[in-house]
């Protein structure tokens, strides 16, 4: 699940990847803004917002929301430069190491929450999980080639869309192709559908236990990504 990319990758593997990041996705961004009334990870939200602060004249809000832009695109970027050097040493598992540093932010996230004062600790906390959401967001999509995206569902939400076209278009495609789109949206529901469900998740987390909840996400974390790391380091074959 953490270990072949691109083109060696099935279906089944883009789908196991899929449910179980969204669903820590959706959690982490329904929890941080239930707690701090901020979405994480709507960055279309956030770009929006940011336009219609500017708009408006209120330049601090709108610094905000700038922030938040720009630790999504950084934790895109420390993700990438970590893959990178990666694939240069030949590192099968550096998948797993980049969900692995995930969860090891969002336990230091979580603690933060939990002992620091909430003025403080709420700014430095939101930014974090943005930076977070785009470090997952960028391993789930360079190694599936793009086939899989966690943290938000606008383009899984228009892949559906023009895949049930596709499907209901008799003729249009040979029936292979048929099959295969079919799988995508499978896909692309499932991924949908496991965000919705950690979103539910964060929320009630986030009632009954406070930042606690985090703490139970980063587990899910290791729980995925220690294995997939132990495996990347058997011999092949």
């Amino acid at each position: 699940m953490l270990i072949h990319a691109g083109a060696d990758r099935s279906v089944s593997v883009d789908l196991r990847l899929a449910v179980w990041l969204a669903l820590a996705a959706g959690a982490v961004n329904a929890a941080g803004f239930r707690a701090l009334g901020y979405f994480s990870a709507n960055m279309t939200g956030n770009v929006s917002t940011l336009s219609d602060m500017l708009a408006l004249g209120r330049i601090g809000t709108a610094l905000w929301f700038f922030l938040l832009v720009l630790a999504f695109i950084l934790g895109a970027f420390v993700s990438g430069l970590l893959i990178e050097a990666g694939h240069r040493r030949r590192i099968r598992g550096i998948y797993a190491f980049s969900i692995l540093l995930e969860a090891a932010l969002l336990v230091v996230l979580a603690l933060m929450d939990l002992y620091w004062s909430v003025a403080f600790a709420g700014h430095v906390m939101l930014i974090g999980l943005s930076a977070l959401m785009g470090l997952q967001n960028a391993a789930t999509t360079r190694i599936s080639d793009g086939r899989v995206r966690t943290s938000h569902v606008s383009g899984i939400a228009t892949d559906i869309g023009l895949e049930l076209a596709a499907l209901a278009s008799p003729g249009a495609a040979p029936h292979d192709t048929r099959r295969l789109v079919a799988a995508r949206r499978g896909l692309h529901l499932a991924t949908l559908l496991a965000f919705f469900g950690g979103g539910l998740a964060g929320v009630w987390g986030y009632e009954m236990a406070g930042p606690v909840v985090f703490l139970a996400v980063a587990l899910l974390l290791f729980a995925l990504a220690v294995p997939q790391l132990r495996r990347s380091f058997a011999p092949e074959g």
